[in-house]
């Protein structure tokens, strides 16, 4: 099977407008949670979200594309930009065919679908945008890059809720492996901080609370959390088959080394509490790339805050590395820019490959009181400077999807 190569990154979030920004918030341990602007909150009970800042969509894409198109598909236009210009391969004729568009989203299109919604029962059928439908299917972020960047190889979508965008990095793996395709353009977007989301999150119990203290309400392994924080944003990477990179003399970031994939099979939403499923994802990952519990120096984790979550991945996790556990550096990105679903495995995949690269941990800023069950954890709360050469991201979705992929960057 051929070596997949990580050759192009692009990323805007609640913190960054590009990886290079990405890079240094990281370091700084920037937070880019705050009250909610996108909307009216006086009656909503969760007042804040992690929140683009300065996105003006016509800077990726022409007026008329910007007016139309959900915000979801111009964040994915945006963060492919990046990554294709910083592959060195955009416009290139390895495009046209064995090329793959794969981007995963947990909702797709929401914020059309709830205008168009809201103009349907104020003025009835007559009203409603043509556009509708294209612009709220999840597969759309796909189609949309696919035809601005004119790559026709495979092209579609993953949807399994905040494990969509590492579903479809493993998809694009896969796909690149096995030779059915060179290169791969993947990972997920999500913008649906919105009324309704907000609203169905906050009922459910799943979101924080805090709102009087915005910028500490994302707190992983914390004793005193009490929920996610929603966020926006869209990760993308450039994929390809080693051989192809190196022929073009393409930068290379790292490698995906292996992936594992599960189900759960125990409830539409709430985790599995003993962490069964994520942990065969966890070991699966671990044999599909051939390494060790002794290779891996950080897992990024899925860890989202909740009560439950949390603690069920890290018992997944101790599940496989035992003991060993206590040598790894542990860490969760969303204490920083909170939870953006869907595109949440990319994005944090990327800031892995941004720490692998550069030499450096990310602190947890929040973790002022680590919960017993995390206690004999190596989670650092400043950055560390440390040179990681293989690493582990974990995410999870409602339904009980598990994905698991270890990356390394190159050997020196």
């Amino acid at each position: 099977m051929r070596k997949v190569a990580i050759t192009g990154i692009g990323t805007i979030n609640p913190i960054a407008n590009n990886k290079e920004e990405f890079k240094e918030a990281l370091k700084r341990m920037d937070i880019g949670i705050d009250f909610i602007t996108q909307f009216d909150t006086s009656d909503q009970k969760v007042k804040i979200a992690g929140e683009i800042k300065n996105f003006e969509p016509e800077n990726y894409m022409d007026k008329k594309s910007a007016r139309r198109y959900d915000r979801f598909l111009q964040l994915a236009i945006a963060a492919s930009k990046e990554a294709l210009e910083d592959s060195g391969i955009i416009n290139s004729e390895d495009l046209k065919e064995k090329a793959a568009v794969i981007i995963g989203s947990g909702i797709g299109g929401f914020k059309t679908l709830f205008n168009e919604f809201i103009k349907f029962s104020k003025d009835g059928p007559k009203i409603v945008s043509p556009f509708l439908i294209p612009m709220m299917i999840p597969d759309m972020a796909s189609g949309i890059v696919s035809i601005h960047y004119n790559i026709k190889g495979p092209n579609f979508a993953t949807v399994s809720a905040c494990a969509s965008s590492l579903h479809a990095i493993a998809i694009s793996s896969m796909l690149i492996r096995h030779g059915y395709i060179d290169v791969a353009l993947t990972g997920g977007s999500e913008a649906v901080i919105d009324p309704m989301p907000v609203a169905a999150f906050a009922n459910m119990r799943a979101l924080s609370t805090r709102n009087d203290e915005p910028k500490k309400a994302s707190r992983p392994f914390d004793k005193n959390r009490d929920g996610f924080v929603m966020a926006e944003g869209a990760g993308i990477l450039v994929l390809e088959a080693e051989e192809h990179a190196k022929k073009r003399g393409a930068k290379i970031y790292g490698y995906i080394e292996g992936f594992g994939m599960t189900g759960d099979a125990y409830h539409i939403s709430a985790t599995e509490p003993t962490g069964e499923g994520a942990s065969k994802a966890i070991k699966s990952a671990l044999e599909d790339a051939g390494v060790s519990i002794d290779d891996i120096d950080v897992i990024n984790c899925h860890a989202t805050s909740t009560p439950v979550g949390d603690k069920s991945e890290v018992l997944a996790i101790k599940k496989i590395f035992g003991d060993d556990i206590k040598k790894t550096f542990i860490q969760s990105t969303k204490t920083l820019i909170g939870h953006s679903l869907g595109a949440a495995g990319a994005i944090e995949l990327i800031a892995l490959l941004l720490e692998l690269e550069n030499g450096f941990i990310h602190g947890m800023p929040n973790l002022e009181e680590p919960d017993d069950d995390f206690k004999d954890l190596k989670i650092p709360t400043s950055t560390v400077d440390f040179k990681a050469r293989v690493a582990l991201k974990n995410s999870f979705g409602f339904g009980g999807h598990n994905v698991s992929v270890i990356v390394s960057r190159p050997k020196e």
